[in-house]
């Protein structure tokens, strides 16, 4: 017998960052036509080094969002600027909010 697969069980999103290291200040907002498609750029102020910058974009891009920084991975890009990150069990609105922050520096 098959299992019914609710509405509730949703599928992890997918996001899309461009990060930029060494900012003045961390903020979120803009957008970048990267690798894995348009990106949301995400300015940190710490360094690239030992993976704090990834670090800090994944809490930047989830407070902005307005999610637990434990509901945002990192996917793909490590030591890249652009990366991927994960976004498990997305609001319905995610489309919505991404496009609010790509839309922000504009």
């Amino acid at each position: 017998m098959a299992r019914d697969r609710s509405a509730s069980v949703t599928e992890p999103a997918v996001v899309a960052v461009r990060v930029k290291p060494g900012a003045g200040r961390t903020r979120v907002g803009g957008a970048h036509p990267g690798p894995h498609g348009p990106a949301v750029i995400v300015a940190v102020q710490a360094p690239a080094v030992d993976g704090r910058a990834t670090e800090a974009a994944r809490k930047a891009l989830a407070e902005a969002l307005d999610l637990p920084a434990s509901a945002v991975s990192l996917r793909t890009g490590q030591t890249s600027r652009d990366k991927l990150f994960l976004i498990a069990s997305p609001p319905p609105d995610l489309a919505a909010r991404l496009s609010v922050l790509r839309e922000a520096a504009r």
